[in-house]
């Protein structure tokens, strides 16, 4: 496969931590997540070699995000076509933690990567949209869930909530993830912006130029760097099905078509696009992070510190779990007089 690089050079001063950072733009191994992980396994390696530290994949990358699936839903209607998509599209899914998640951390570790992984997770029988992070070591950091699918995704995947919205602090700089239209949501940014972000990952499936806009304004907004990683899709890359609904980019409508078209950018706190869009193909798109731009960038507006009003808008997020069942084990005395665990 071809990937051609997007790669410029950070003008900061000898005393400013550069960071290398890479985008992947490409499509997911439909119906055959074996596959998809093969072919990240030779992204992660080529954007490794150019000497990147840190690797951010697209939005349901492992699982697929399914552009023009319908599953058999409309309104009231149901159909056994769509069932059986749905039982496909939860194989494809992975546990997390699981032997995939194993194998993610160990490309990491053997790449000396920090990696961001778009992935659909399965929870039993309900899907999560998630980003998975891993660290240089081949440590399992953790995972976001989307705490607000778009649309028909509201059929398919289930809702994150308040206890996987992370910001690690690691040595490349304070790590998180909004997916997608999440990056809509000002309440979801300024909750990332109360932990720190720095390096503000958007793994998405939105490949508008309209897009462009919100990825600069959220780089600008949080003074931190926006790095928003799409997939480039053509008809070809889906498996075939009748009632699958593409928006074509053009109006050609062959296997060649383009149905995502990327635009995959890397932007910096002080608003420069640093690598990208890519409109055009898969590839990788590469910048050298300053990190001092962060705090050239907050000099003048620094949105939950010195440009903030506590004294009249304040944010509260609640972080705990929400699970729909929860288990309260009581203590029964046996015969013997010993003491067990009834649940």
């Amino acid at each position: 496969m071809s990937t051609p690089k997007n790669t410029t050079q950070a003008n900061g001063d000898s005393s400013s931590s550069i960071v290398r950072a890479t985008i992947v733009q490409a499509s997911t191994v439909y119906n055959d997540t074996p596959k998809t992980i093969e072919k990240a396994e030779k992204l992660i390696a080529e954007a490794a070699s150019n000497g990147s530290e840190l690797v951010v994949f697209p939005e349901g990358f492992i699982g697929g995000y399914p552009r023009g699936f319908r599953f058999g839903i409309a309104v009231g209607i149901h159909n056994e076509d769509g069932r059986d998509d749905f039982r496909k599209y939860h194989d494809s899914a992975i546990h997390v933690p699981g032997p995939e998640v194993d194998k993610l951390a160990e490309l990491a570790r053997k790449n000396n990567v920090y990696l961001v992984m778009g992935a659909i997770e399965k929870d039993g029988y309900t899907l999560y949209c998630t980003a998975l992070f891993f660290n240089s070591e081949g440590r399992y950091l953790g995972k976001h869930r989307k705490v607000m699918p778009t649309s028909l995704e509201r059929c398919i995947w289930g809702f994150g909530d308040g206890s996987t919205i992370p910001v690690y602090d690691t040595p490349i700089g304070k790590l998180g993830a909004a997916i997608c239209w999440e990056n809509r949501m000002p309440l979801y940014r300024t909750a990332l912006y109360g932990k720190g972000v720095e390096l503000y990952c958007a793994p998405t499936a939105d490949g508008s130029k309209e897009w462009q806009s919100s990825m600069m304004h959220i780089a600008m907004e949080g003074g931190c760097f926006v790095l928003s990683a799409c997939q480039f899709c053509q008809r070809k890359d889906f498996p075939a099905h009748v009632d699958h609904l593409f928006t074509d980019w053009y109006d050609d409508q062959h296997d060649e078509a383009i149905v995502s078209q990327g635009g995959s950018v890397i932007i910096s706190p002080l608003g420069k696009v640093l690598a990208g869009p890519n409109f055009e193909s898969e590839g990788l798109i590469t910048a050298d992070l300053d990190l001092g731009d962060i705090a050239r960038a907050k000099l003048y507006f620094d949105v939950v510190g010195h440009y903030s009003k506590p004294d009249v808008f304040n944010l509260t997020v609640n972080e705990h779990p929400k699970k729909p069942v929860t288990f309260v084990s009581k203590t029964v005395k046996a015969e013997d007089g010993s003491e067990s665990k009834e649940k």
